[in-house]
């Protein structure tokens, strides 16, 4: 079994390596064997997205000026091909190939697009290299104009669209049920069949849109099995998003890429047919809107308390309201939260709906729950005009509801969203065994990039011998740290991401915070070991 272990990812594998723990005093200083796995070093997961948003214009596409009469230019030189590779989550590097005759002095003029400009020299044929960073992410038209004096000479551009992504809340609203047609035929998703959910162009979602924060649900479930929520006509990932046994009904937060075509897949990955349920709570484009800021979890209601409400379970057909902004963190300016949301003490089976205050409760739900149960699931949720949001418990009878803020989205916030293709990070499965009870894993994206702010997962518990819950929190130390024998053990925050029960498998989406060193924690607060398993999906950058 692992006690607390070291997940670096970079060159061929994971090297997880035994470190202090509470109750394993003699274990600091030894080490493990490396363990084979995918390369998922943040540098190379980074350059990779960054680098599939490309755009370019060929040399052939320069447009010379007219003479009298209309006519082109003769002259097929000066010209200038563009080549423009996202660089950051804001930036570009552009690439010019100037060609024209042999000493020929010509000025380089490059417009970003943004109102900002830039000239440089060439003389004669010359290759050049531009950087610039936007302020937000959007669509971009890079015009480059060849100057002969004050004279344009040619002219080339094209349109550069950002790797970042910014969030527009959406209230919270169904977009499938297969149990009464909705968004698809009304029947079961077959065993190792394809569920289709048209997110662009639905429910007053625009075109275009490139990501989707769904609240996926899986009920009715003739097996055991998973799902996977990818972009259509994209690669189906070996990644996981929600894992069910049989009669099972569970909900998971996902963030998806959504395809070209607007389209999100949900596979069934079980041998049995399942019903599933999608809930769009928000969505993400290239259109400047909301970027994301992490926060230090911070518990905002406790119903055992009277934390942010009133003391006592909340009744059933219950709703309560409670103050969001000026709380946890989170400004006034802030247009959605994404909270971690935990029933406990549950009486009977039933659903929690989470949603901005103001309004009537959808039929949208965040959480589904038995009787005597305590689960937990990730949220995102657009606040109320008052800055406050509503949680109404669907049961016929009481539970207690404990709320903690990880982070919001607000016009000033500058982390935007930069995809990556879904990868396993790490699964103690493949690591010698699973984690030690009250002890953590403290992993590393690559280089520690400071302008990457959180990094969007999905952890999933299995094989736990008893009760207990998951908290993933930055490390205070760094990752030299550790490997000098500098680091001591951090104290886990007073927060939870996910919860289970014995023999158990439960996933939970995580915005995992970078903090100061890029270092990040994964605790077992269990008494008893479990196995483990984290997926990326994407990250959010500042630049």
């Amino acid at each position: 079994m692992l006690s607390t272990a070291a997940i670096v990812a970079a060159g061929v594998g994971l090297v997880p390596g035994a470190a202090n723990a509470a109750g394993q005093d003699d274990a600091k200083g030894t080490s493990g064997p490396g363990v084979a796995a995918p390369d998922l070093d943040l540098t190379g997961a980074k350059a990779k997205a960054y680098g599939e948003v490309k755009a370019s214009s060929p040399a052939a596409k320069t447009v010379h000026p007219t003479v009298k009469g209309g006519q082109s230019a003769a002259a097929t030189e000066p010209v200038v091909a563009l080549q423009a590779e996202a660089s950051s989550a804001h930036g570009v590097q552009l690439k010019l190939d100037v060609t024209s005759d042999p000493g020929t002095a010509l000025g380089v003029l490059v417009e970003w697009g943004d109102g900002s400009s830039e000239q440089v020299g060439a003389n004669g044929p010359t290759n050049l290299t531009s950087n610039h960073v936007y302020s937000k992410t959007g669509a971009y038209t890079v015009k480059v104009s060849l100057l002969s004096g004050p004279t344009v000479v040619g002219t080339n551009q094209l349109v550069f669209r950002t790797a970042g992504n910014e969030f527009t809340p959406h209230a919270p609203t169904r977009l499938l049920d297969t149990r009464d047609g909705t968004g698809a035929p009304r029947h079961q998703v077959p065993a190792y069949g394809t569920a289709r959910i048209k997110v662009g162009g639905a429910a007053q979602i625009p075109a275009g849109v490139t990501a989707v924060a769904l609240n996926v649900t899986v009920t009715n479930a003739g097996g055991a099995g998973h799902v996977r929520v990818y972009a259509d006509g994209g690669e189906l990932p070996t990644t996981s998003n929600v894992n069910y046994s049989v009669g099972q009904t569970v909900p998971n937060l996902v963030i998806a890429s959504v395809g070209n075509n607007g389209y999100v897949n949900v596979y069934n990955g079980g041998d049995r047919p399942i019903d599933l349920v999608a809930d769009v709570t928000g969505y993400f484009s290239k259109t400047a809107a909301n970027g994301y800021t992490p926060v230090t979890p911070s518990r905002v209601v406790d119903t055992r308390e009277g934390l942010g409400t009133g003391r006592g379970h909340v009744p059933g057909q219950g709703t309560f309201s409670t103050q969001i902004t000026g709380r946890g963190g989170v400004p006034s300016s802030a247009k959605a939260v994404a909270l971690n949301v935990t029933v406990t003490d549950t009486k009977e089976a039933g659903h929690l709906t989470v949603y901005p205050s103001g309004g009537a409760a959808p039929t949208a739900s965040n959480l589904n729950f038995g009787p005597r149960h305590t689960i937990a699931n990730s949220v995102i949720v657009p606040i109320g005009a008052d800055g406050r949001i509503s949680i109404r418990n669907g049961a016929w009878a009481g539970t207690h509801v404990i709320v903690d803020v990880v982070g919001y989205y607000s016009p000033e916030s500058e982390g935007a969203l930069v995809r990556n293709t879904p990868s396993r990070w790490f699964d103690t499965r493949e690591m010698g065994g699973p984690l030690d009870g009250r002890a953590y894993i403290y992993g590393q994206f690559g280089d520690a990039d400071p302008n990457i702010t959180a990094v969007v997962t999905n952890a999933t518990v299995t094989n736990g011998k008893d009760a207990g819950f998951l908290t993933v929190a930055p490390d205070p130390y760094s990752w030299a740290d550790y490997e000098n024998g500098w680091a001591g053990e951090p104290t886990p925050p007073n927060s939870s991401n996910l919860n289970w029960l014995p023999r158990q498998t439960v996933p939970n989406l995580v915005q995992a915070t970078n903090g100061t060193h890029g270092v990040i924690d994964f605790w077992n607060m269990s008494w008893s070991s479990t196995d483990l398993i984290v997926d990326t999906f994407g990250f959010y950058a500042k630049n």
